[in-house]
């Protein structure tokens, strides 16, 4: 089977821990990424995350353009990606594998 439960597996355990750590925060998500910019060895980790992101937006893109799908398609993927980064290539992964039933990156 070419289904993507490993990608599914990461994207609730990932999703909930994260919506776990946003209800129980003290800060706002702004604030905090701000905070992780003030110092330059977590700037690095958040930068290197981003320039991650990018390239997991470009490979989304390209990817729905070659199966024939618009901008509109992978839009809300490229959002969430810029706000939770994981989890939009992560959903992205999931929702086209169990749609098309191709073999992607996650079922290797």
């Amino acid at each position: 089977m070419n289904k993507p439960y490993l990608a599914l597996a990461a994207l609730l355990g990932f999703t909930g821990y994260t919506g776990y750590t946003m209800w129980t925060a003290q800060q706002s998500l702004v604030a905090f990424g701000l905070g992780l910019m003030s110092s330059p060895d977590t700037a690095q980790v958040v930068i290197d995350l981003y320039l991650l992101a990018v390239l997991a937006c470009i490979w989304m893109y390209r990817d729905a353009r070659a199966k024939g799908r618009s901008l509109a398609s992978v839009l809300p993927y490229l959002l969430l990606t810029a706000v939770f980064v994981s989890v939009g290539p992560l959903l992205y992964i999931v929702v086209d594998g169990f749609r098309s039933g191709v073999k992607t990156p996650a079922d290797i």
